[in-house]
C-alpha cells in the first residue's frame, strides 16, 4: 500500500448535496478496490487562475488516502469518464509527506508558520 494525495476540481454547477455524492462516490470507489482513507478536506467554491472549459470557478476537493499501486489507474479511468471533473491530480506521498500531513492536521507546529506580529 502507498500512500497517495489527490485534488479533484470539480465543476462549479454542482449543488452542496452533488458535490457530496461525488465525494462519496470515489471514496467508495477507493474503498471497495482495496484502499483506506487517510483525510478528506472539501474546500469548496475556489476561483480558478485561468479559464476551464469556460469556467471560471471549480470546487476543490483534497483527498489522502492509501492504496496499492495498480489503482490509480482505475481511477484515472473512472475520472475521465466523469463529466463533472473538469482536472484531477494525484501525487505520491513519501513518509515524510505522511508525517507533515499528520502533524499539520493535529496542529503541531511543523515550523513553516509565519512569525506572528509582534
Amino acid at each position: 500500500m502507498n500512500n497517495y494525495e489527490l485534488m479533484v476540481i470539480l465543476t462549479p454547477v454542482l449543488s452542496e448535496d452533488e458535490f457530496k455524492a461525488a465525494q462519496k462516490k470515489y471514496t467508495d470507489f477507493l474503498t471497495e478496490n482495496g484502499g483506506t482513507v487517510t483525510h478528506s478536506n472539501p474546500w469548496g467554491l475556489k476561483s480558478l487562475a485561468y479559464p476551464i472549459q469556460k469556467k471560471t470557478t471549480a470546487l476543490y476537493w483534497v483527498l489522502e488516502y492509501s492504496a496499492p499501486s495498480d489503482f490509480n489507474e482505475k481511477l484515472k479511468i473512472q475520472f475521465l469518464r466523469d463529466d463533472q471533473v473538469l482536472r484531477h491530480m494525484i501525487t505520491s506521498l513519501d513518509k515524510y509527506a505522511v508525517e507533515y500531513n499528520a502533524k499539520k492536521r493535529s496542529g503541531v507546529p511543523t515550523g513553516n508558520e509565519k512569525a506572528a506580529e509582534a
